[in-house]
C-alpha cells in the first residue's frame, strides 16, 4: 500500500458574473429587480421608473410615489401582474407609461 500523497492547493475562487444589465445605463442600479415566468422588472426609485419586459417588449412606467419592492403574478397562465409597494400592491394599469 502506498502512503497518502499531500493534497494539492486549491485554486482561488473567481467571483461570479452578475450578468449583463438589460436596462439603460443612465438609470443606474435598481433597488430591486427580478423575473417571473416570461417577465422581468427593475425599479429605480431615484428616477421614479419601473421597467418591465414581457415577451421581449420593454415598457417604462412612471412609478410616482410608489416604492416597488416585489412582484407577484396571479397564475402562470395569466398576465395579471401586481407589484408590492409601501401601501400593499399596485398594478401596471395604475401606473403611467413613459
Amino acid at each position: 500500500m502506498e502512503p497518502m500523497k499531500p493534497m494539492k492547493p486549491m485554486e482561488p475562487m473567481q467571483p461570479m458574473s452578475g450578468g449583463e444589465t438589460w436596462w439603460p445605463g443612465d438609470l443606474g442600479q435598481p433597488s430591486t429587480s427580478g423575473s417571473q415566468n416570461d417577465m422581468r422588472y427593475a425599479f429605480f426609485p431615484e428616477k421614479r421608473r419601473l421597467l418591465v419586459e414581457q415577451g421581449g417588449k420593454l415598457t417604462t412606467y412612471d412609478s410616482g410615489e410608489h416604492r416597488i419592492s416585489g412582484v407577484s403574478q396571479q397564475s402562470s397562465q395569466s398576465s395579471s401582474v401586481a407589484f408590492t409597494d409601501q401601501n400593499g400592491s399596485v398594478t401596471l394599469d395604475e401606473l403611467k407609461r413613459c
